[in-house]
């Protein structure tokens, strides 16, 4: 683990602050999961997932989502074979790889493309590959998106299903800086371009890495602790709580559960320990369930947010 913390030191040389969601990132990066990132312009999202790419020598590309975007602009397209000219060569059909055919992309403004294209990548996202012509390709692994969200502006934007949503492991909000940050950021920023960390971990090295996270024994008390906070969020299950059953229209579903197992692991190789514990659950509840818990009407009129029902259900739900 020595090597990720190497990893981990050269994102905070580029990214000033933000160690909880640079901790997030690399957790869904280890897990082979996909990240929602949250937060206002200009909070780094795009040189903090560029950053990540780099570190591990990832290939990365970019997809800047606009409601003109179609789905062949994401996953590549068939078209006749030519030569260097330009020239038709033979009447077969060639396919042309698009943006999705990388290691980490970053889906940028996800929620401004139409369902349409935005089922383009949940495909990617489901089962790491593509459908082109009746042909499926596969995606190489590693295979993660992260893709971004404006939180304040809704005009013009497609709100993301819930079965999209739940196929990201965690829904990462990102604050603004302090000022003493803010002073470091303008420094840094004003005084020449910034130069993205150098690889630190070769594919092979990583796979491995991955293959040791998912190895990792989780002991019983911390599967069960987990199952019991995912159901706990279900309003028609008797274990619901009075605020659950009150103001949940949908709780967490299966894939809950194992995303809080599989980040604790995660989480405590990072710390250097073997295997998790419930506390490591209780540290990733929020960002793992916090979209997958949509409140109902009743919490609407009276303010409360699906943050404020996870953490009733950690003060709540017994260890």
């Amino acid at each position: 683990m020595e090597r990720v913390a190497a990893i981990r030191a050269a994102l905070h040389e580029v990214i000033v602050g933000q160690e909880e969601t640079i901790d997030h990132l690399l957790i869904c990066a280890l897990t082979g999961s996909h990240a929602l990132l949250l937060g206002v312009p200009g909070l780094a999202k795009t040189l903090l997932v560029k950053a990540l790419a780099s570190s591990f020598n990832w290939k990365f590309s970019r997809i800047q989502f606009t409601p003109d975007l179609m789905p062949a602009d994401i996953t590549g397209y068939e078209l006749l074979q030519t030569d260097a000219s330009g020239a038709v060569t033979g009447r077969g059909m060639v396919f042309r790889p698009g943006p999705v055919f990388a290691n980490l992309v970053l889906a940028d403004e996800i929620n401004r493309a139409a369902p349409k294209t935005q089922s383009a990548l949940l495909e990617s996202m489901a089962e790491l590959h593509v459908t082109v012509g009746g042909k499926t390709y596969d995606l190489e692994e590693p295979f993660v998106v992260a893709a971004t969200q404006n939180p304040i502006e809704q005009e013009g934007t497609y709100p993301l299903p819930e079965a999209q949503l739940d196929r990201f492991m965690m829904e990462i909000h990102i604050g603004y800086p302090t000022p003493a940050q803010e002073e470091e950021i303008v420094t840094k920023t004003t005084s020449g371009p910034l130069t993205l960390p150098r690889a630190r971990l070769a594919r092979e090295d990583f796979l491995a890495l991955r293959e040791l996270v998912y190895a990792a024994p989780a002991p019983a008390s911390v599967v069960s602790y987990a199952v019991r906070l995912a159901g706990s969020s279900r309003p028609r299950e008797p274990r619901a709580g009075e605020d659950v059953q009150r103001y949940v229209q949908w709780g967490a579903g299966p894939r809950a559960s194992q995303f809080l197992v599989l980040g604790a692991k995660a989480w405590a190789l990072l710390n250097g320990r073997a295997a998790p514990t419930v506390t490591d659950v209780k540290t990733l509840a929020l960002p793992v369930l916090r979209h997958r818990i949509i409140p109902n009407y009743h919490a609407i009129g009276d303010g409360v947010t699906s943050d404020r029902i996870v953490e009733r259900l950690l003060e709540t739900v017994a260890d």
